[in-house]
């Protein structure tokens, strides 16, 4: 029994020692970031120069992993319930993950079954109008939408996107009422605003090639300052809304994470924002930055399932039956 007991007592001293030696020899293998969507696309590109850079940094090469589907959540699903903590796999999290949850069963918790390490940049959303649209501003669509109930139409990327939740948010706010048309996609609702076939746009800054064309015209833009690339173009603050709405591009792990891990993980990849490709990369693509701290990023997350919660279950899309 004596014997048994020591044995417990020296598997427990070495575990406290082992912990701590572990944090600070890693990272002693590559790390595998998975991006839950094809190879290829604008999110997939820019995560690759984030991955690039960080590496550096690391001193261990990211292997980028895709795992598509879902909306983005399939990726971090699988991470959640098979990966180890030990800072060897990591996922980018899209709003998808949480927005998931909300509307059907899931097999994860996206605020507990998650250690969220950094946000970095983000996507920037905004309002368009056709260049020819009798709203030259921001106000004369509002004016137009309150003096007309139900008359005014806008498009976003599709049902339960970001800027659906988003133009949802902002009518639920000034109390008016848009007719919502979903497209499956915002290079679909661009080119609908460009040739007037809608009457407004909740879109991103791929528009931006049909503004400087003279196509449609930003109203406003959600991010919480003003754009460089839409200088004209208000923020949801400046309009008097005590809100931004982003759609960040962030990094988590599975839950149990050493916080020494996370650390050396956040630092690396917060030091890959100065990085003249992936600011390169970020340009070209019209992303904007968006660092956040893992727990900011956490709150961030939590606050925005508290509202979309409200407004998913206000259009019917909450269905866990």
């Amino acid at each position: 029994m004596r014997r048994q007991l020591l044995k417990l007592v020296l598997a427990a001293a070495l575990a406290a020692v082992a912990g701590p030696a572990f944090a600070q020899d890693y990272p002693v293998k590559p790390v595998t970031l998975i991006i839950p969507w094809v190879a290829g696309g604008p999110t997939d590109i820019v995560l690759r120069a984030f991955a690039e850079a960080a590496q550096k940094h690391l001193g261990q090469p990211i292997i980028v992993e895709n795992k598509a589907g879902g909306g983005g959540a399939v990726g971090p699903a699988q991470m959640a319930a098979t990966a180890k903590p030990d800072g060897y796999t990591i996922s980018q999290m899209p709003d998808g993950v949480y927005r998931t949850q909300i509307t059907q069963k899931t097999t994860y918790d996206a605020q507990t079954d998650f250690t969220y390490i950094v946000a970095l940049t983000g996507y920037a959303y905004g309002v368009i109008v056709p260049v020819e649209s009798p709203f030259k501003t921001w106000q004369d669509l509002v004016t137009f939408a309150k003096a007309n109930p139900g008359k005014l139409n806008y498009g976003s990327p599709g049902a339960g996107s970001t800027p659906h939740m988003g133009m949802e948010r902002i009518q639920k706010h000034l109390d008016i009422k848009l007719v919502h048309v979903p497209f499956k996609g915002a290079a679909e609702v661009n080119v609908a605003a460009a040739g007037g076939h809608i009457m407004v746009g909740a879109t991103g800054t791929s528009a931006k090639p049909l503004a400087d064309a003279g196509k449609v015209r930003f109203l406003n833009i959600w991010t919480p300052e003003r754009l460089k690339m839409l200088p004209d173009a208000p923020t949801l603050r400046e309009l008097g809304f005590p809100f931004s709405i982003e759609g960040p591009i962030g990094i988590a792990g599975p839950k149990g994470m050493d916080p020494k891990v996370v650390k050396i993980l956040h630092d690396a990849f917060k030091k890959s924002l100065d990085d003249p490709k992936v600011q390169e990369v970020m340009a070209k693509l019209e992303y904007v930055p968006g660092y956040k701290s893992g727990a900011e990023y956490k709150a961030y997350l939590a606050n925005a399932m508290e509202v979309e919660t409200r407004i998913l279950t206000d259009l019917g899309l909450v269905k866990k039956d």
